[in-house]
């Protein structure tokens, strides 16, 4: 149980060759599901044009935000959605803007700082992992994308081999200098070590570190008990709000998902009885202010982008109606996690 595959597979954070193949075949086919996604993700591309210049400096700021940390966090979901356009429709223009992202943190990217808080108080230096941790795997899921997929019948991206090393350099910082230090940095257990152990999992492919992909791995195994109460509720929702238990569910999904792709592993999925699929139904009952919930979130109605990849995999009616309560999924409104679910994950399971 956990052994890191022994040769790692890519793309293989979130998508595969033969996921990506099966979406676009399903798409030239004219399937509605796949058209949806695919629109969420047109949508975003329409809304963001590619940038040009790119903060060398991000500065985190707690519970709020700063331009930096807004554009970085959205420029992962840019490098992405490019990445998966081009991937189904095999037009290189959409390569070459996924590059140009990729590329523009290799090259301008030097660390995270912090700004103070709305409040005037300051930001701790630790919110910089966080920030890094969720920014990481999505920019890995973009460049497993360009450097591996091949769409059918058509060459790769064309990504030069000493672009790839330059972003790769940007990695090895958010992992060595924010990522890695998360677990000592904190001293409570919820979404940010959760978020901590997804990104270990991802950066472990992308760098093909069995070290580091085994420790985001137990990390994820040690962390998931933790982060849910007997009854099966995050607890985060009964304690704190609607969407931060999100982020926990989201991050524990996406770390099963990579586990799953990589050698089969479904340990993350399974453990405790299906404790994530038991946490994701807390939240639909939470939605639905029912009988017993611990939280109302009524007024809340937003569903984070992975109860796709949930769905996908347990495939049970409960989680069936909380997923369309929100599809087709882009991405979350603080682009925090992997958005455009709805096209990459198979709506009627596997």
């Amino acid at each position: 149980m956990g052994n890191p595959p022994a040769t790692f597979r890519h793309p293989g954070v979130l998508n595969t060759q033969a996921s990506l193949d099966q979406v676009a075949a399903q798409l030239k086919a004219g399937d509605k599901a796949r058209l949806a996604g695919a629109q969420q993700v047109i949508d975003y591309l329409a809304k963001h044009p590619i940038p040009t210049t790119f903060p060398s400096v991000v500065y985190a700021v707690a519970g709020a935000g700063s331009p930096t940390e807004d554009q970085i966090r959205r420029d992962a979901e840019l490098a992405y959605a490019c990445a998966l356009r081009w991937a189904t429709t095999g037009e290189a223009t959409y390569a070459r803007q996924a590059r140009q992202v990729l590329d523009g943190y290799a090259r301008n990217f030097q660390r995270y700082s912090t700004s103070p808080k709305p409040d005037g108080s300051p930001t701790e230096f630790r919110q910089t992992y966080l920030e890094a941790a969720w920014v990481a795997p999505t920019f890995v899921a973009a460049a497993e994308i360009i450097r591996y997929y091949r769409p059918r019948g058509k060459a790769g991206a064309g990504w030069p081999a000493a672009d790839v090393a330059a972003f790769s350099g940007f990695l090895k910082k958010l992992q060595t200098d924010y990522v890695d230090p998360l677990p000592a940095g904190t001293n409570w257990v919820n979404n940010w070590q959760v978020s901590g152990a997804y990104a270990q999992l991802a950066l472990g492919v992308w760098f093909e570190d069995r070290a580091e992909y085994e420790h985001g791995y137990r990390y994820a195994l040690a962390v998931q008990p933790q982060v849910f109460y007997p009854s099966g509720n995050v607890k985060e929702l009964c304690d704190r709000d609607c969407h931060h238990p999100q982020y926990t569910l989201t991050g524990l999904t996406n770390a099963a998902e990579i586990a799953r792709i990589q050698s089969g592993d479904t340990t993350l999925y399974a453990l405790h009885n299906q404790q994530l699929r038991v946490g994701w139904e807390k939240l639909l009952d939470a939605l639905e202010h029912a009988p017993g919930s611990c939280a109302d979130c009524a007024a809340h109605p937003a569903v984070w982008p992975g109860i796709e990849t949930a769905c996908a995999y347990y495939r049970t009616p409960r989680l069936a109606t909380l997923r369309d309560r929100g599809a087709p999924y882009g991405v979350p409104g603080d682009d925090t996690f992997a958005g455009f679910t709805s096209l990459t994950q198979p709506t009627g399971g596997r």
